[in-house]
């Protein structure tokens, strides 16, 4: 009975924790998340838009990966780039950023630019 009950605690834990990331993710602000992303240096790989660069750091946007996997990566990242702890970018920070990458449009179809055109 005592590890049915250790494992609903785990369980109820884990759920609030996807519900914060989840009401993160609702409230968050993409015009705060690029002042976020500029303030905690991520545009010096990434780019200012999150375009990226082969050397620096991989793309971020458009289409960004989900926040959850996101969050991960970031808080336990174990690659060139630190990790960055909740204490150094804070969840609701982490959330703005995620907005801003998911608000830069895509680029657009090199054939729909009239000066490009053959």
């Amino acid at each position: 009975m005592q590890v049915v009950r250790s494992h609903l605690v785990r369980l109820a834990a884990l759920a609030a924790g996807l519900v914060l990331v989840q009401g993160a993710a609702l409230a968050a602000d993409a015009g705060k998340g690029k002042q976020s992303f500029m303030k905690y240096g991520c545009w010096q790989c990434h780019g200012t838009v999150g375009q990226g660069s082969p050397i620096t750091g991989p793309k971020l946007a458009p289409e960004p990966m989900p926040l959850e996997a996101m969050t991960a990566f970031i808080r336990n990242s174990n690659r060139t780039m630190p990790p960055y702890k909740e204490a150094v970018l804070p969840n609701e920070d982490l959330a703005d950023i995620h907005a801003y990458l998911a608000s830069i449009p895509k680029s657009p179809d090199p054939n729909s630019i009239d000066i490009l055109k053959n």
